[in-house]
């Protein structure tokens, strides 16, 4: 008998090694403010030498997403990523500012716990900009491990240096340094760094080493993982590791980007070095379109949109449409598809992908794009509403955007037409419409030719979004300017 119940315990034991083997190892890498035309793969014609064989070769090898759309700004993207939510439903629809309130709170369902649900290891390494406070950090919501990283914004290392021109004591401008981070297990992180000016060349590297050291280890392990890597560029200042300073052609801005297409690379590498490749999804995304006036005077027309008008924080195209590309060998087909996908679908996507069903007392806007990623149906979303704050500053329904208010241009500079750097004003006439297929730089209003009638199919996606508030009301939206 003992020997029998010895039998069957390795049974037991092999079964659930193999069930565990069948799920696949997921890396996730998010780039910092990245725009539609800053891939060689989007764009052929992209300035100076800038090229980014690394991401194109994942793109050629799964299915490069042309129309992947987001919300319009770090903290909002983040966390309608993490959560399968619209971010103004977790009080984020605002970049997260010092000072400000906000972040993930111990009862958000998170990506993180998710994967943990379904008996993954799970870790975080890079930039999070989801709350400074320690219960919004990596390593509470639902990631074993933050590897390296720091709670706030990526321009944060200009703080110090700026505190310093203004004539501020020593002891505030260190007080306004950023801390990097590292966590292991839920509670308070360490403190193992500073990220300072001139640690900004080097920050990438750290957040690959960590990545490719993390891989390693646990393709050793057998064990299904799920990490995710939150790249800093091309954020601005883009102050690129030394080796990659004047090769792009593209200056400083390109340099980044160069990096962080080689940096990408090295997780690429550590993966088949690993001998996972088959068994692991790797997404590869931005989270909102490139800073084209609204960064340093150096890097002003770094980034590009591609086709499409706007930039980060405003309401336009160029702001939420951005790279996006999912490889899973085997599995999805390798091509270029026009389908829309958003930030949202991956939370309910990778709930049926490993087999776990999410809390119910919350409202998911994402949708479960499993059989759209492997090629059995088309696309499910055919919308997305864009927040600034607690306003609805768009919708996008097919191929055509609507405006519900009028968007004044910022008297300091009058590139800025919407968002977070300028400001918006309630309309008389008809919001405006816009066909982005036939007109991406949204210079035709066609709310003035015949087109009214897309505003009973974008009236219907907002009631029915109010709808859900009745039974899930949103906590109180941020404001920068009400103070």
């Amino acid at each position: 008998m003992k020997h029998l119940l010895s039998f069957f315990f390795v049974v037991l034991l092999v079964s659930a090694h193999a069930q565990a083997a069948k799920k696949p190892n997921v890396v996730l890498m998010l780039g910092d403010n990245l725009g539609y035309g800053d891939l060689s793969v989007y764009n052929a014609n992209s300035r100076g030498n800038l090229k980014t064989p690394n991401i194109d070769q994942l793109a050629s090898e799964g299915m490069r997403m042309t129309q992947f759309l987001v919300e319009p700004g770090c903290t909002p993207s983040r966390a309608g990523l993490l959560t399968g939510q619209y971010s103004i439903r977790s009080g984020m629809s605002l970049i997260i500012t010092p000072g400000g309130s906000g972040g993930l709170q111990p009862d958000d369902y998170t990506l993180g716990t998710l994967f943990k649900d379904a008996g993954y290891k799970t870790a975080y390494t890079g930039k999070w900009h989801l709350g400074p406070e320690t219960q919004s950090q990596p390593q509470n919501q639902g990631f074993d491990h933050w590897l390296l990283g720091f709670t706030g914004t990526t321009d944060g290392v200009l703080w110090g240096e700026a505190a310093a021109t203004a004539g501020m004591p020593k002891a505030f401008q260190d007080k306004v340094s950023i801390p990097i981070l590292e966590a292991k297990g839920p509670g308070k992180a360490k403190e193992v760094g500073t990220y300072s000016r001139e640690y900004r060349q080097f920050v990438e590297r750290d957040i690959a080493k960590s990545a490719v050291k993390y891989i390693k280890g646990h393709a050793k392990k057998k064990e299904p993982f799920f990490l995710m890597v939150g790249w800093t560029r091309p954020h601005f200042p883009n102050d690129a590791a030394p080796e990659f300073q004047g090769k792009s052609g593209a200056g400083a801005y390109g340099d980044s980007i160069v990096e962080l297409d080689a940096r990408t690379g090295e997780v690429l590498d550590a993966i088949d070095k690993a001998g996972i490749r088959d068994n692991t999804i790797v997404i590869w995304i931005s989270d909102n379109g490139a800073t084209v006036t609204g960064t340093v005077p150096a890097e002003v027309g770094g980034g590009s949109n591609g086709p499409f008008r706007g930039e980060l924080g405003d309401g336009y195209e160029g702001s939420i449409r951005t790279a996006g590309m999912i490889r899973w060998p085997g599995k999805i087909k390798p091509g270029a598809d026009n389908g829309m996908f958003s930030v949202h679908d991956f939370l309910p996507t990778f709930a049926n992908i490993v087999g776990v069903k999410p809390p119910t007392d919350c409202p998911y806007d994402g949708y479960d794009q499993t059989d759209f990623l492997l090629g059995k149906s088309a696309s499910k979303r055919e919308h997305l509403i864009t927040f600034v704050g607690d306003r609805i500053i768009a919708i996008r329904w097919k191929q055509f955007r609507v405006y519900p208010l009028e968007f004044a241009p910022s008297g300091t500079n009058p590139t800025y037409d919407a968002g977070y750097l300028s400001t918006t004003r309630e309309t008389a006439g008809f919001p405006r419409i816009h066909n982005i297929d036939a007109d991406p730089r949204e210079m035709q209003d066609i709310a003035v030719t015949g087109s009214v009638w897309v505003l009973g199919a974008t009236s219907k996606i907002v009631a029915d979004y109010k709808k859900t508030l009745k039974k899930y009301p949103n906590p109180p939206a941020p404001n920068l300017t009400n103070m």
